[in-house]
């Protein structure tokens, strides 16, 4: 049988996860009555308790998917958080945590990757030091709820979104790119990640490495955007921040879903263009 670096045409999904093929339950969306609403596979347990879902549809989908192409996971999760999600079908051969900083090869994140990308940090980028501490002072408590980093690459901020000043992201945001990064809100989370720290480069090496000659992709926060523009053809829900600001690009499929509902037709969509 031929295995993915083999594989001279073959294809890649590289697929953001949250929001895009997994939905907590806040985020499902399922408008319908409750006794016509779709089954749901959990996927993700944390604390004992389950967190994020797809609908058994959806989940027959991605194990055909899996089958058909190679199938990367491309996330800003970390990498401890990825290894709590079990998606149907086949482990994936290479996944991307860390938004691009994490290239995970059987699970293992390799060490050559993680090389370069501290390199090109260093060089292009102001330290995560005084990122977090901006971070830290401009935030107030009376909505800031946690602050953390991510695999000493990127920080994010928790914070109550009804009370997050107007202005406050976008003042956020011009203070950073000054300084190399990039800031992305997607649900009650404030990211702050460095602008070479993207999805798209650590899956054009996964397509180097496998020999793909066509990509497809889906995402829906702004972090995804430089993932849908690095693909042959992508795809993005009808809801997450790239909807709320009306993000396109000639390459991307604009879904009038949204919820669940949208990560089971961002695959068939995956599917159809296999086929």
């Amino acid at each position: 049988m031929s295995t993915p670096e083999a594989t001279a045409a073959s294809t890649l999904v590289a697929s953001d996860l949250d929001r895009t093929l997994i939905y907590s339950a806040a985020a499902l969306q399922l408008p319908m009555p409750d006794a016509d609403a779709p089954r749901l596979l959990c996927v993700e347990v944390y604390e004992g308790k389950p967190l994020s879902y797809l609908t058994e549809t959806a989940a027959g989908l991605l194990t055909g998917l899996a089958a058909d192409s190679v199938f990367v996971p491309t996330t800003t999760r970390t990498r401890e958080q990825y290894h709590r999600i079990h998606l149907p079908g086949p482990a994936p051969q290479f996944a991307i945590c860390a938004n691009g900083g994490h290239l995970l090869v059987d699970g293992v994140s390799d060490p050559d990757w993680q090389r370069r990308v501290a390199a090109t940090l260093a060089d292009e980028c102001a330290s995560l030091a005084e990122v977090r501490a901006h971070l830290i002072a401009a935030a107030d408590p009376a909505w800031l709820l946690k602050e953390r980093i991510a695999e000493d690459l990127f920080a994010y901020l928790v914070v109550e979104r009804t009370l997050l000043p107007d202005g406050w992201v976008k003042e956020l945001a011009k203070w950073a790119e000054g300084r190399g990064w990039t800031v992305s809100l997607q649900g009650r989370k404030i990211y702050a990640v460095p602008q070479p720290l993207t999805k798209s480069a650590a899956v054009r090496e996964v397509a180097r490495r496998t020999g793909s000659e066509r990509i497809l992709a889906a995402g829906d926060s702004l972090l995804d955007a430089d993932l849908l523009l690095a693909a042959d053809r992508a795809w993005r829900p009808g809801h997450g921040e790239l909807a709320d600001s009306g993000w396109t690009a000639p390459n991307t499929d604009v879904l009038t879903e949204k919820g669940v509902a949208a990560g089971e037709e961002i695959l068939r969509r995956f599917l159809r263009k296999l086929g």
